[in-house]
């Protein structure tokens, strides 16, 4: 889909351990640290590879499509997960890059990416039930 460096695979895998513990400050204050260390740009790479987690293998062949009834009334940071998902999915990089944008002008992105980071373990679990 697009190339995401080794570290971001790393701090991706701290950020699950956080949110998997239950543990929000330190999903944020890992979200934070990259900020401060790669910028936007690494807190992207980790957001794709959270998607990543959360679809697992994605089939080949074929346009997907977002399937959230109920989407236009949800919260900014739930919708905002839905259709980056379905950004990574679809492997449609500007749509997930106009996101992150958006998120970011309307001041949403920590939370959006709070809400990516429970929405991937939330995954996690239920394939594990």
């Amino acid at each position: 889909m697009t190339e995401v460096p080794q570290h971001a695979f790393d701090d991706a895998a701290l950020v699950l351990q956080s949110a998997l513990s239950g543990d929000s400050d330190a999903v944020v204050g890992t979200f934070d640290a990259v900020v401060d260390r790669s910028g936007v740009v690494g807190a992207w790479d980790v957001a794709w590879c959270l998607a990543a987690t959360m679809v697992g293998q994605v089939p080949s062949g074929g346009a997907w499509t977002l399937d959230f009834p109920g989407i236009d009334d949800a919260r900014y940071d739930k919708r905002w997960v839905a259709r980056f998902v379905s950004a990574y999915m679809n492997g449609d990089v500007p749509t997930g890059e106009a996101l992150f944008g958006a998120a970011i002008a309307d001041g949403q992105l920590p939370d959006c990416l709070l809400a990516l980071a429970g929405s991937t373990v939330a995954t996690l679990r239920h394939r594990a039930a």
